[in-house]
């Protein structure tokens, strides 16, 4: 796209950003056989980031063109300029000198688009598998959803990004009553790449929807789990939401320096020495991350950040201005929702390292817990402290799966929970579906293996 971004257009003394971003997005949705959503958005615009001493001012336009872009260059220099004037004493930093990123990553694709009545013919399509091979259900959603990110980025210190990353999803809904009143589970098939070409084929598409409904069926005889500390096995979704929420946002600098309890436990024991966390820039074991970073919003090269080394914390999330108070190397997290959105700290993709056991041999290893399989929601706070909801689950007994649970949750402190893992599996998996809400949205990838842990949960 020919935004006209020029390296000219930054010459001054002061450090600033220039970004030109769009935002698109579709949601689809058919419940029961007929369509209840039909959205398509798009945003689009540019704005500027200004350093002048210790204050950022920043401004934003949603035309791109000529006039518009020197107009928010001129207002962010002043916005940073006033703010100078009402602080007492300007706290002046430095970054520290490196070359800004330069480069073009482009996850779009060539082919022709599907228009809206063939969208809505596949997804009449899949709904109709769904509703011939299980009559037995009481309500049943499929739906489309994708986005596309498109961001150009130039800076002072003579970076020139382009990014275009997109990604799309078939998700799907089943509910059903139950012994206790109406169960409810979903999953999804996509990643990145535009719909056309994240639809499964059939085969596919009925090997999920039939793991889904069976689980689905042993809920609706389900049990209530009994509360209390017990051994469990979280499934490797539970591992990533924990990864993202109770670990990842209290080692962001941003929240660090707000005092979070990670301030105090660097290289310290946070976990087993099973333990190994990670936040990916763009790529894990050879294969994209669900959300890819490989320069962030402020034009800094994106780079692989070890969060947990042995059970050890070892460094923090940062972006220019904490990488300098902290002095090191900035890492790429700087990351904005939207053109009128300033960057902030924010994890990418965050994720549990895998171990050495096969799953089968840590449900062996349990005389009476939970495997825990998914999460239905989530929340932590800056000690580290959580609780998230699980939608579906199975009882250990003797070493072997017994009744399905219904929804129950499970909580505790992170840094304490960490310490008790005794195995880890050799496998991992990615969760790209979800979104992180901190001031501002931003898809984000977590994930991780199984791992067998003591946990408080909660029962009925």
């Amino acid at each position: 796209m020919d935004w006209n971004l020029n390296q000219n257009k930054l010459s001054g003394s002061h450090y600033t950003e220039l970004r030109a971003q769009e935002n698109r997005a579709f949601h689809l949705t058919m419940l029961n056989g007929e369509i209840n959503v039909n959205r398509n958005s798009k945003e689009s615009g540019v704005s500027a980031r200004t350093l002048i001493n210790g204050s950022w001012g920043f401004a934003s336009h949603p035309e791109i063109k000529k006039d518009s872009i020197e107009n928010v260059i001129a207002k962010s220099i002043k916005n940073a300029d006033d703010l100078n004037r009402f602080k007492k004493q300007a706290e002046a930093f430095h970054f520290s000198k490196m070359k800004g990123a330069v480069g073009r990553k482009d996850h779009s694709f060539s082919q022709n688009k599907f228009s809206e009545k063939e969208l809505i013919e596949r997804l009449s399509f899949f709904d109709n598998i769904i509703a011939k091979k299980y009559p037995k259900l009481i309500n049943r959603t499929v739906n489309f959803r994708g986005q596309n990110f498109l961001k150009e980025i130039i800076n002072s210190e003579n970076a020139e990004t382009f990014e275009h990353y997109c990604r799309s999803f078939l998700f799907f809904s089943f509910s059903m009553d139950g012994q206790s009143g109406p169960v409810e589970l979903s999953d999804f098939v996509g990643g990145i790449g535009e719909i056309e070409s994240n639809l499964p084929e059939v085969s596919k598409f009925e090997e999920c929807i039939d793991e889904l409904y069976r689980h689905l069926v042993n809920k609706t005889t389900g049990v209530h789990a009994e509360a209390g500390v017990k051994e469990v096995i979280l499934g490797s979704n539970l591992a990533g939401i924990l990864a993202h929420e109770a670990v990842g946002h209290t080692v962001e600098a941003d929240l660090v320096k707000g005092g979070s309890v990670a301030k105090e436990k660097f290289n310290q024991v946070v976990g087993s020495t099973l333990v190994n966390m990670t936040d990916f820039a763009h790529t894990a074991y050879g294969e994209i991350c669900p959300s890819p970073v490989y320069f962030d919003d402020e034009g800094t090269i994106a780079t692989d950040t070890i969060l947990i080394d042995k059970g050890v914390l070892k460094s923090f999330m940062h972006n220019k201005e904490s990488a300098a108070e902290f002095g090191v190397i900035p890492t790429g997290h700087a990351r904005a929702w939207g053109f009128s959105d300033e960057p902030l700290i924010r994890m990418r993709n965050t994720a549990v390292l895998p171990g050495e056991h096969h799953l089968e041999e840590m449900i062996s290893s349990v005389k009476d817990g939970y495997y825990l399989i998914d999460p239905s929601n989530g929340q932590a706070d800056s000690t580290g402290e959580f609780m998230f909801g699980v939608r579906s689950g199975y009882e250990i007994k003797n070493g072997k799966l017994g009744r399905a649970i219904l929804d129950t949750t499970i909580s505790g402190v992170a840094f304490e929970m960490l310490k008790s893992v005794t195995m880890v599996s050799n496998d991992m998996t990615w969760n790209g579906l979800g979104h992180c809400g901190k001031k501002q949205m931003m898809h984000v990838g977590m994930g991780g293996p199984a791992i067998k842990c003591q946990m408080n949960i909660g029962g009925v």
